[in-house]
């Protein structure tokens, strides 16, 4: 699979409203910061969810830095990231999902959107023109690309209070669909009772807890078949994760594409 884009570049024009005067922003934002106090979830430098300096391998730039991501899983979907699993951004994310910071989800949403679409414009024989950012596909037509969540256990969800990757997955769509990209979030795919979490196992017990652990949701899985479908999560390691999550939607008649995550533990090398 060549990662030479087809398409061209893959930012997009901006549709963003003018926000408020200068001063005004830094004045509510220090309204705020005095009203709830805030640190960097990865450094903790006040007053910031996350730092300049922390968010940086998160924010957008011209063009994509999402890279084809390095896995070890047999039967594992080829996978785009955005950042490397390393550093502020791990720190972050561990923040993000297991400690309730949900207010990171303001760069998050743009990373797993940019790994979105490089994995739609750049995967080779992949996709066609009219998916690339500016194409003629409409949300809802027979070009309309399915992100499909990996699914958290329900434990966690209630533990979390939400369900994060899927939230993550739902605001990187509305994201895309306003740069003309016609994608929607399905959430097909269901975690088995036997689903630990991942956090801290090694590779061989990575694969071992993946087997297995998903199904197909109901009526929502009924819903990928026939369907272009990208799989979406906000980690990639080894990708035994996602090598079942494949194997389960090909199973319901899919046709899986590939993945995107926000990290990654191994990446191949810039594509931008």
């Amino acid at each position: 699979m060549s990662t030479t884009s087809r398409s061209g570049p893959l930012s997009a024009p901006s549709t963003t409203a003018p926000g408020p005067p200068p001063a005004l922003r830094n004045g509510l934002a220090a309204l705020a910061a005095a009203l709830w106090p805030v640190s960097c979830a990865a450094c903790g430098a006040p007053d910031r969810a996350l730092c300049r300096a922390c968010a940086r391998p998160l924010r957008e730039r011209a063009g994509s830095r999402a890279a084809l991501a390095g896995t070890t899983a047999p039967g594992a979907p080829a996978v785009w990231a955005t950042a490397a699993y390393e550093g502020p951004v791990r720190t972050g994310l561990v923040a993000w999902k297991d400690r309730g910071r949900a207010d990171l989800d303001r760069w998050l949403v743009p990373a797993l959107a940019e790994a979105v679409q490089a994995a739609l414009v750049q995967g080779e024989s992949l996709v066609p023109d009219r998916w690339a950012v500016g194409g003629s596909a409409a949300v809802g037509d027979a070009g309309t690309v399915l992100l499909v969540p990996v699914p958290s256990r329900r434990a966690a969800v209630r533990e979390r209070g939400r369900d994060a990757v899927g939230d993550l997955a739902r605001g990187a769509a509305g994201l895309l669909r306003r740069r003309g990209l016609p994608v929607l979030v399905v959430g097909a795919l269901s975690a088995g009772r036997g689903l630990r979490d991942q956090v801290g196992l090694d590779a061989a017990s990575r694969a071992h807890n993946a087997a297995r652990s998903l199904g197909v949701a109901g009526r929502a899985g009924a819903r990928v078949v026939g369907a272009p479908v990208l799989v979406v999560d906000d980690v990639v390691t080894t990708g035994s994760t996602l090598a079942e999550a494949a194997r389960v939607l090909r199973g319901a008649g899919a046709e899986v594409l590939g993945a995107a995550a926000v990290a990654a533990a191994q990446r191949r090398g810039s594509s931008g």
